[in-house]
């Protein structure tokens, strides 16, 4: 069988789907293996690693889909990537399907084999493939939820493992399987207390006999979770429904026994979104990044880029964001003003963009503008418990040096974060080393 392993496109992911030594393991049981080029690059493996592993570098993701018999991804395919799909393919990877239906009907229409990792089951019922994820989502659940429960984060400021004289943090794991068992030991080893809650009375066994009084362990019933809400500083969701979306385990109503200040998980961050874009899902999107902004998206924005826009787009892209668990977004365009105003009347967590462009927009005439404006902005909302800020130059090829060096000393005056589109095309780089001599992000 020719594998092929095409490098990953959605926004921050920078595994791959095969290692140098998978690729060798498969090659050595008679199927062939082709990469595409740098695929790996982000993560330390190089396009020679793979070649000698015996597998062929191609350049494009094109030519993967065109040939390969069988694609093996990490992330669920990118609808430009559905679209190369084909009757008889075979398709390997995270598909995470339930809530996201117009993936699940581009993939029916494109007539391939879609297996989901997360639905492999092994002889004894469980999630070999799953597993590993699970195991990095429960560890990490706490380690963000620990810098969410800061002060300066909008949290209550409780130290997990507390100090002498003070307790430590309570921490309720609703959910004994793999993310749960993995938040556990975490939370433990951090010094919090720990409760876990779970369904099966064996699984329960299981960990009092494994932790002993290091951890309690109680049957799962609303009773039980709404009894402990009150006096939890960190809760972590930890219950899976194989191939379904994942359940609400805390109603509305519930979440306002908790105290202020106090931190549900997880709660997925958009770590770079442009969310009053979700107007314009759909334009001219199978398109090269510069003729898609030249042609299209900048003159739309001319058109039609308002507050009311800014408001409505943010309205649509939290209702989504809510409903697939995430919590958190790192705000990148127009009108901070606006951004602030409907998150702020959301309740939702965001960082707002300062925005920085070389151009005219309808949010402001000239550079100084873009700085005023935003800094004013930024003063107005400086302590609001759910918003934070960011300077965000658009990007190397849209802003100029001199803006970059005011951009640095904001950052460092305020303390402020810089959020950047940077190195997002080949041709972008290649541009940046003509002009410059260097590299977007040396120059950056």
């Amino acid at each position: 069988m020719l594998i092929g392993v095409p490098k990953e496109i959605k926004n921050h992911e920078y595994r791959i789907g095969l290692t140098p030594s998978g690729a060798r393991e498969l090659i050595a049981n008679g199927h062939k293996v082709m990469v595409q080029r740098d695929g790996g690059k982000s993560i330390g493996l190089t396009n020679e690693q793979y070649e000698k592993a015996g597998a062929e570098i191609v350049d494009s993701a094109e030519e993967i889909f065109k040939r390969a018999e069988m694609i093996i991804k990490v992330k669920e395919p990118q609808p430009v990537e559905c679209a190369m799909l084909r009757p008889g393919q075979i398709l390997y990877t995270y598909l995470h399907l339930a809530p996201d239906p117009e993936q699940t009907k581009a993939l029916v229409a494109s007539g391939c084999t879609a297996i989901a990792y997360e639905t492999v089951t092994d002889r004894k019922g469980g999630l070999p493939l799953l597993a590993p994820m699970s195991e990095v989502a429960g560890r990490m659940s706490i380690q963000a939820g620990a810098h969410a429960l800061e002060k300066a984060q909008g949290g209550s400021g409780v130290l997990l493992g507390g100090v002498p004289g003070v307790k430590p943090a309570e921490v309720l794991v609703i959910g004994g399987g793999v993310v749960g068992i993995n938040a556990a030991r975490m939370a433990m080893g951090m010094g919090a207390h720990v409760t876990i809650l779970d369904r099966s009375l064996d699984r329960l066994k299981y960990l009092d006999e494994l932790y002993g009084d290091r951890i309690t362990t109680i049957y799962s019933t609303h009773d039980a979770i709404e009894e402990r809400l009150p006096d939890t500083d960190l809760v972590i969701g930890a219950v899976l429904i194989p191939g379904a979306a994942a359940p609400k385990l805390v109603s509305r109503e519930q979440l306002k026994l908790m105290r202020p200040g106090s931190v549900l998980m997880p709660g997925l961050i958009n770590a770079h979104t442009h969310n009053p874009m979700s107007l314009m899902r759909g334009v001219a999107d199978d398109l090269a990044l510069m003729p898609w902004l030249n042609e299209h998206i900048w003159p739309i924005e001319r058109a039609v880029m308002t507050p009311d826009f800014i408001a409505d787009g943010i309205e649509l892209a939290v209702a989504e964001m809510i409903r697939g668990g995430t919590t958190c977004c790192n705000e990148n365009y127009f009108f901070p003003d606006a951004q602030a105003r409907t998150y702020d009347r959301l309740g939702f967590r965001a960082a707002i963009s300062i925005p920085v462009i070389d151009f005219p927009s309808a949010w402001a005439s000239s550079q100084d503008e873009y700085f005023d404006k935003g800094l004013a902005v930024h003063d107005q909302y400086r302590s609001h418990p759910l918003l934070s800020f960011s300077m965000t130059p658009h990007a190397p090829y849209t802003v100029c040096d001199a803006s970059f060096e005011r951009i640095r000393r904001y950052a460092e005056q305020l303390d402020l974060p810089v959020h950047c589109h940077i190195h997002e095309t080949a041709q972008e780089i290649t541009d940046s080393i003509r002009q410059y001599g260097q590299r977007p992000l040396a120059r950056a």
